[in-house]
């Protein structure tokens, strides 16, 4: 049986996570094996706090190796990393990475590198983005960073557009076969922003900006998913990357008609497969 790989953190309520990624692409199709590299009872920016704990590095790795002692690391299509408990958690994900593709050498592996964010509540341990930066994200198929964690892995300050694209050719020239940069908050203010730099081209992607009191969490997580899902689906990166810009978008509008803060996935679900709102990729010199 051929299956996703999904290691990542898993919230028991909401979306986020493991918890925003793996019902995307069950939706698309795929077998789902999701790996948690910590369980809490929420997302970390709520208030009142979260109750949970990281698992050790070596309860990941001893997962990994009973799904190659079962031969399941044979059919396993991609790996896909997210949020990390711990840096030591980062090589037992680069160790599960190698596992699979000594089986697997087809194998996609996507590195959504969670750098955290403060200012947002958003916070990752010590020692966490570094070994994304120097051992994750160079190891990578594809990576999915943000602005912030763009410019961190590359040392680019990206200003404008200019900026944006070079920041994702040096990024290129690190290791990863693709780049998605899941935001780009520097280049409109009314529209949101992603690009996808592949190969010699560079594609931008820009929706509505839609306007929540609190942004709902776990729409990189989602992103870096549905992006997976395409590519898997034998897609093209331009339309894997239109699909996942029309998808998400058709989420987040369903989870603002509602009011909520936590992502609307199940009940936006037809978005996944067929997206209500189709916007332009622009090819852009790279």
């Amino acid at each position: 049986m051929e299956g996703v790989l999904s290691i990542q953190s898993h919230v028991v309520f909401g979306h986020a996570g493991n918890s925003s990624a793996v019902f995307p692409l069950q939706r698309m199709g795929f077998e789902v094996w999701p790996l948690h590299t910590v369980q809490f009872s929420n997302h970390t920016q709520y208030s009142q706090g979260w109750r949970g704990n990281a698992f050790k590095a070596e309860t990941i790795s001893d997962l990994v190796h009973g799904l190659d002692a079962i031969d399941a690391l044979k059919g396993c299509q991609a790996v896909i990393s997210g949020y990390l408990g711990s840096a030591d958690q980062c090589q037992a994900v680069m160790d599960a990475v190698s596992l699979v593709k000594q089986q697997n050498p087809r194998a996609l592996y996507v590195c959504d590198p969670v750098m955290g964010s403060p200012e947002k509540g958003c916070i990752v341990p010590s020692g966490v983005a570094e070994a994304l930066i120097d051992k994750a994200m160079p190891l990578a198929d594809v990576i999915v960073p943000n602005q912030f964690e763009l410019s961190r892995f590359t040392g680019v300050t990206i200003d404008c557009l200019e900026d944006a694209i070079h920041a994702c050719k040096v990024a290129l020239s690190k290791g990863p076969e693709m780049v998605l940069v899941k935001h780009l908050h520097s280049l409109s203010s009314s529209r949101f922003s992603m690009m996808l730099a592949a190969g010699e081209n560079v594609y931008l992607a820009q929706r509505p900006h839609l306007d929540f009191a609190r942004h709902p969490v776990g729409v990189g997580d989602l992103i870096a998913a549905l992006f997976t899902g395409g590519l898997l689906n034998g897609w093209t990166p331009m339309d894997a990357f239109q699909h996942c810009n029309n998808a998400c978008y058709g989420i987040l509008k369903e989870t603002l008609r509602q009011n909520e803060w936590e992502l609307q996935t199940i009940a936006a679900q037809e978005e996944i497969v067929s997206p209500a709102s189709r916007f332009p990729v622009t090819c852009l010199d790279g």
